[in-house]
This record gives structure tokens, C-alpha cells and sequence, in this order.
């Protein structure tokens, strides 16, 4: 099997329109600046044109439509549908209509990337349900199976699911040849019981799989949905042949590289898991540089990112993982997403340090953009908790002294936070005049919500004073305290109770930490190994540094888990460096080349260049701006109301952005002579204090992709470009970005990356 170079996907920007492919002209009614004529429903998803992409499976859908291209469109959505990559499968949707305005399977396709946004996908259906008066009855019968399931009408969840099961079965049944109809009836079945609907045999709807496999050896959906089918009942090892295959039957989407590390990391095969994850980090890459896009629009990019740190921790490549965490905190964030990539990097990065007893790198951490202050009081805890343990690992009493100070003012606040929501739930009880009864269970009710905060916070102190008796030779009181934590994994702890003196309860920590998921972790088996040597029990520490040797291709062994395993090597009579090479399992399907899919890291894009006029008619360009960070502030001109209201909005901390080397610049669609119109709508009557430029034809709006190709109307964006020209941070909507002040800290935040940090980003 030849896999497609996805590199390609690098070369597809700028994308340029193919005659037959362009969008229909934009209708006569005139929606808000921004808006789609469509209505609400299309201000949503992709509004950039769509181009058939490489290794997007073989997937034929066969549809009514006046367009063959359109055709091919369709049948690109539904791979894409199959990959659960529902952003790019829209587009693609969308152009399917672009081409053929009255296809009406296009807007069911539409209603099937947003499978996770009900309300779009019922619009979506009605679209269809409009323009399915021409159809077959094949293609009416699929659109009414979900034009009913999405109907907003008083029928249980459950019931309508059950329904869409069975109009997809007798689709199935009266049109045998509809490998599709079977293909998302397996999904249906599988979707259902993640929504109460109980799935009677997998191995019938594994059967049906069969059934599709042997006419679409290589569907992507089909295998996609056998790993989801058997991954959470302890029959993985069915999905292995999936597996496999899964990311080659459409190597340019992301997901399907990723899927099969469900079925390694169940199996405990962490470094076919890690593969699969790199593989998946890679396509997106590819993707999201070529298309422009920032990595936390990408449907599962940051759990994939957190998943494969993880596995590479299990397999030993501690220091690609703790790379991998500092790279996700580095990336641009969206401001209405809590778990992104910077907060799981963050959770990763303490793990791992701490884990792996990296004192000096968590220390010399500590005030910088990848380990600073939290706002959030447990993200505040954890780090304090993780600096403490450090400090007095490394004999820093005085640092771990104020980490525990830290730590009691944090408790203490939050003891008042309980108190006071307590309070204000009976205050609110009284005031509805609730019984006695009802008064105590509502101030108890608020109160609990508050408890785990309390909770982590007292167990990351007394894990603190714990440190601090060992330090200081109680051993009492640090029994005390060990009772009194939380969290705290087995491997430590067992080595904690070793220096407590109680070997027996060290050992049968440490042993636990390597039964099950864990049986072919690393860290756990090299932690046993030294206990048991530590025991005096030299016999079973040896054979357990055997199994550990067995897993040991990719150990880092600089780090202290495995540099105190020397004396157990050097009497077991291997070499300094007892790592063993491991081959490549012959079950695991045929692999590209990691470089072939996409870079290592993401990386940003470079700023288009552009040169366009003032109200002075004199030019001004993005090589002004050389050298220095610049905002680029795309609006709609003087007649939209909410542009206006961004830059007054923007106008007004100009000087705040300057003080942090920040220049500001607006780009009009206003032509130049039409620009003091702009500046007539300042607040303060004197104009803005950025420059303001003209351009009338979209080219620039075009180049940065701030423009509607469907439509063809230009859109709102916000770009932060650095001094050597490239994009870290934009927004591309239906409406301005306006919060000014969340923008200059996360401005400031990124520009503040290291040089050397960003240099990582192709490896």
C-alpha cells in the first residue's frame, strides 16, 4: 500500500479557486457586516473555500447532482464524517453546495458534521428536506431518517435513536449495494449506547462491519468504528486488524492515526500507542500551518497532545515528553476554552517533574511562562504542592518554607470562600423562606461544592510537612502526615515508607504500582527494582530489571528512576548502557514515514504582505512593521457598528499595547478617501491614535483568509504578527474580537516564548 506524502497539504495555500469550483454570486439582501445571507446557522463553521484533498480515503457516496465535482466533494465530506473531522467536512459540504445550490445532500452532509451541535444540524436538515422534492427514493429516505431524528418534537431521545437504527437498516436491506447505509448504521449502533440506547451483541454489529470490509477493505469509518466498538469491554485484541489499518486508510485525517492508540494503550503497548499519537500530532500539523488554523480548533488536538505525553512518560522518553507539555503551553490560546492545550501542558508538565523527580527543571521553572502563578486556586495549589516537594529534595529550606506559608494562605482563603458561600446560600434560603430543613440542606449543598478544594489543599500541606519531618528527623510526625495526604502516587510512596522504615509496607506499595495498566510502564518496574534492592531482596530486584530491560528501547536512563539502577546492571553483568532494543510487533500494519505526515511540532504561519493607502493617500505596508510586533485589525468599515465599537474599544489601550512593543494597524474595506469616517466615530472626537488603511478590493482581507468564499464577503479578523513576520494569534469570525485587555496578556504571553523554544517547532 503507497501512503500519499501529506507534506503536500503544505503547498495547497494560497488557495486559489478553480473556475468550476467558484461560489455563486452573493444574493441581493443585505445581511449585517459579516453575516451570512443564510442566516444564523452559516455565521458558523468553515467559510473559507474547500479543495480536494490527498490521502482522504476511498469513500463513493453516489448522490443526485448536476455537478460531478460536487460529487467529489461529497464523497471527501462523508471520509471526513467518518473521521469524526466534522470542521473540514462542512467545508467540504459547503462546497458540494457551492457547486450545485440545489443538492440536497449536500445540506444533510452539512447536518452530519455537526452531529455534536444539534440545533445546526436541525437547520441543516431543513435545508435539505427543502430541495429533496427532485430525489430518488433512496437519497429521500436517508434524508427523512435524520430530518426526523433532528425534528424538534416531544419524543424521547432514546426512541428517535431507535428509529434512525431502523430506517438505516431498511435502507440497508432494500438497497443492498449502499455500503454506507451499513457504515453509518454501525456507527448508530455504536453512537447509540454512548446515549443509554443498550447495544444487545457487538458481535452482530461487528458482523455487519465484516459485511462492509469485504467490499471496502480499506472503508475508514468502518475500521474507525471497530476500535470505538470494543474498547471499553476488554476485547481490544478484536480490533487489532483496525488498528493496523486505521490511519492508512485515510492518512490526511488526523483522528484516524489516532484511533488505533485507544487499542495499544488498552493492550498496554504504550510505544505503538506513542507512535500512533505522533503520527496523528503530525497530520494535524500539516493541516492546521497549511490551512491556517490554531491548534485548539482542532477537534481533539489537545487530549491527543496530553495522551501521547503520557504514553511517552510510560515508555521512558521522559524528556520528549516534558518538551511535548512546555510546546502546548507555548501555543496560542482561544479565550472561551478552559481545557486547551496550555492547561493540559501545564497539568503534564508538573506530572512529569515531579513524577520523574526532575527537581532542578521544576525549580528554575517556577516564575516563567510555562510554571507561573495560577489564578485558579487548585492550578495554584498543585504547582505550590510540586515547588515544595522540589525545594526540599534539593535542601532549599527556606523556599519550601514559603511554598507550606503559600499553602496556608490558600487554605485559609478558601476556608473563608466556604464559609461565606455557605452564608449566602442560607441568606437566599431565608429570603424564599425555606423550612429549617430546607435552610441546612442548601447551606450543606453549597458548601460541599467547595470541599475538594479544601481537600487538595490540606493534603498538599501536610504532604509538605511530611517533607519537612523527614527533614528534619521526626519520623512520628511524619507518619502523622503521610495520613494525611492525597495523591500521591504509589512508587513514591513506597519510597517515602522506606525512609519511614516500614519496609514491608514499601515493598507492597511499590509491587502494587506494577500490577496491571502499569505491567509494562517503566517508571513503576525500575521503582520496584530499586526497592527490592534497596530490601536486600537482590534476586527478585534482578529479575525485575529483567522485565524492565524487555521495555527499555526508549529510556531515557540520565533520569534519576533509572540512573540508581547502576549497582543492580553492573551486578547483573550487563553494559553501563542496559538498554535493549526492541522490534517492530508484525501485527501493526504498514507504517509511513513520521516526516512524511507533517512537522513535529505546529509552527505559525507567515503574514501575507501587504501595501495599501492611508486617508493621506500614502501607503503603508507590513514591512513597516519589520522587526516589531504588530496587531492587524481587519473591520467592515465605517458603517459597521460593531467594528466601530472595536476600535473604540482597541483605541483606547494602544498605549498599553505599545509599552509592550506592540503597534496597532486597522485595515478598512472602506476605500481611502472614505476613511475619516472611521475616524469621525472615535469617542473621544480626535480620531484613533493607530493608522487606519484602505482596502476596497478585499486583497488583503482574501490573503489573510478574513473573507467568505462562499459568499464572498469579506469577515471580521484580529492577527498578532511578531517581529519576523509571522501570525501567533488570530480571529476569524462573523463578528470583532473585542476583549482588548484578555488579548495584550496573551500577546505578551507568546511573545515572550523563548527564541529557542520556537526553534523546536519543525525538529
Amino acid at each position: 500500500m503507497k501512503l500519499l506524502p501529506l507534506l503536500g497539504l503544505l503547498t495547497i495555500l494560497p488557495l486559489a479557486l478553480r473556475a468550476e469550483d467558484a461560489a455563486p454570486a452573493k444574493p441581493a439582501e443585505k445581511p449585517a457586516p459579516g453575516h451570512s445571507v443564510h442566516g444564523e446557522t452559516f455565521n458558523e463553521g468553515p467559510r473559507q473555500v474547500a479543495v480536494l484533498l490527498p490521502g482522504m480515503g476511498e469513500v463513493h457516496f453516489p448522490i443526485t447532482t448536476t455537478s460531478p465535482r460536487a460529487q467529489k466533494y461529497f464523497d471527501q465530506g462523508v471520509s471526513q464524517v467518518h473521521g469524526f473531522w466534522y470542521f473540514e467536512a462542512e467545508r467540504s459540504f459547503r462546497q458540494a453546495a457551492a457547486l450545485d445550490a440545489d443538492c440536497a445532500m449536500a445540506y444533510w452532509g452539512m447536518a452530519m458534521a455537526n452531529i455534536n451541535n444539534p440545533k445546526r444540524a436541525a437547520e441543516f436538515m431543513k435545508e435539505a428536506d427543502k430541495r429533496k422534492a427532485a430525489l430518488g427514493d433512496r437519497e429521500k429516505r436517508w434524508i427523512d431518517a435524520f430530518a426526523t431524528f433532528y425534528a424538534e418534537d416531544k419524543k424521547e431521545e432514546k426512541e428517535k435513536r431507535g428509529a434512525l437504527v431502523n430506517a438505516l437498516e431498511d435502507i440497508s436491506y432494500d438497497y443492498e449495494d449502499d455500503i454506507e447505509a451499513k457504515a453509518f448504521l454501525i456507527f448508530q449502533m455504536w453512537d447509540n449506547k454512548q446515549h443509554g440506547v443498550p447495544l444487545a451483541s457487538r458481535r452482530a454489529v461487528d458482523a455487519l462491519a465484516d459485511e462492509v470490509l469485504k467490499v471496502k477493505p480499506m472503508h475508514p469509518g468502518v475500521h474507525h468504528y471497530r476500535i470505538h466498538l470494543w474498547n471499553t469491554t476488554g476485547g481490544d485484541k478484536r480490533a487489532l486488524d483496525a488498528a493496523a489499518v486505521g490511519g492508512q486508510t485515510a492518512p490526511g485525517i488526523a483522528h484516524l492515526w489516532h484511533m488505533p492508540s485507544h487499542t495499544y494503550s488498552n493492550l498496554r503497548r504504550y510505544e505503538e500507542a506513542a507512535w500512533q499519537q505522533e503520527a496523528s500530532a503530525r497530520t494535524d500539523h500539516a493541516y492546521m500551518i497549511s490551512t491556517r488554523i490554531l491548534p485548539d480548533q482542532i477537534h481533539n488536538f489537545a487530549h491527543n497532545n496530553d495522551w501521547l505525553a503520557k504514553n511517552l512518560g510510560y515508555v521512558g522518553r521522559v524528556h520528549d515528553a516534558v518538551a511535548l507539555a512546555k510546546n502546548m503551553i507555548e501555543l496560542p490560546r482561544l479565550p472561551s476554552r478552559d481545557s486547551s492545550s496550555y492547561n493540559l501542558g501545564r497539568e503534564k508538565l508538573l506530572e512529569m517533574l515531579l513524577r520523574f523527580e526532575l527537581w532542578d527543571e521544576l525549580l528554575a521553572l517556577e516564575d516563567s511562562i510555562y510554571l507561573g502563578p495560577r489564578e485558579k486556586p487548585l492550578d495554584e495549589v498543585g504547582r505550590l504542592r510540586a515547588l515544595g516537594v522540589a525545594a526540599f529534595a534539593k535542601g532549599d529550606r527556606a523556599k519550601a518554607e514559603a511554598k507550606i506559608t503559600a499553602l496556608k494562605a490558600r487554605l485559609t482563603t478558601a476556608r473563608e470562600e466556604r464559609a461565606k458561600t455557605g452564608e449566602a446560600a442560607e441568606s437566599k434560603a431565608m429570603e424564599e423562606k425555606k423550612t429549617e430543613e430546607q435552610i441546612g440542606k442548601a447551606m450543606a449543598d453549597a458548601m460541599r461544592k467547595l470541599r475538594p478544594q479544601l481537600d487538595t489543599a490540606e493534603g498538599a500541606l501536610a504532604e509538605l510537612r511530611l517533607y519537612r519531618a523527614l527533614a528534619d528527623g521526626k519520623l512520628d510526625e511524619a507518619k502523622v502526615q503521610i495520613a494525611k495526604t492525597r495523591d500521591i502516587s504509589s512508587e513514591r510512596q513506597a519510597r517515602l515508607w522506606l525512609q519511614l522504615g516500614d519496609k514491608e509496607k514499601a515493598e507492597k506499595l511499590a509491587r502494587e504500582a506494577t500490577e496491571k495498566d502499569a505491567s509494562q510502564q517503566v517508571q513503576p518496574l525500575a521503582n520496584f527494582a530499586w526497592v527490592l534492592w534497596q530490601l536486600g531482596k537482590k534476586d527478585e530486584a534482578k529479575k525485575t530489571f529483567e522485565k524492565l530491560r524487555a521495555l527499555s528501547a526508549q529510556v531515557d536512563l540520565d533520569l534519576p528512576a533509572f540512573a540508581r539502577l547502576e549497582p543492580i546492571a553492573r551486578e547483573a553483568g550487563v553494559p553501563a548502557d542496559w538498554r535493549v532494543e526492541t522490534k517492530l510487533a508484525a501485527d501493526v500494519g504498514e507504517r509511513p514515514s513520521l516526516d512524511s505526515l507533517g512537522p513535529f511540532r505546529w509552527h505559525p504561519y507567515d503574514a501575507p504582505e501587504w501595501s495599501l493607502a492611508g486617508g493621506d493617500g500614502k501607503p503603508r505596508s507590513l514591512a513597516d512593521y519589520k522587526g516589531r510586533p504588530v496587531l492587524v485589525v481587519f473591520y467592515l468599515g465605517s458603517g459597521c457598528t460593531h467594528c466601530i465599537e472595536q476600535l473604540n474599544v482597541f483605541g483606547p489601550m494602544t498605549k498599553e499595547f505599545g509599552d509592550a512593543g506592540i503597534s496597532i494597524v486597522a485595515v478598512s474595506t472602506d476605500n481611502a478617501a472614505d476613511l475619516q469616517r472611521t475616524l469621525s466615530q472615535a469617542k473621544d472626537g480626535a480620531g484613533f491614535p493607530f493608522p487606519i488603511v484602505a482596502d476596497p478590493e478585499f486583497a488583503a482581507f482574501k490573503a489573510y483568509r478574513a473573507f467568505d468564499d462562499f459568499e464572498r464577503i469579506p469577515l471580521h479578523g484580529t492577527f498578532l504578527i511578531d517581529g519576523a513576520g509571522h501570525v501567533r494569534w488570530q480571529d476569524i469570525s462573523y463578528q470583532p474580537f473585542r476583549d482588548a485587555k484578555w488579548l495584550l496578556g496573551e500577546s505578551k504571553r507568546l511573545l515572550s516564548v523563548p527564541t529557542d523554544a520556537k526553534a523546536t517547532a519543525s525538529h
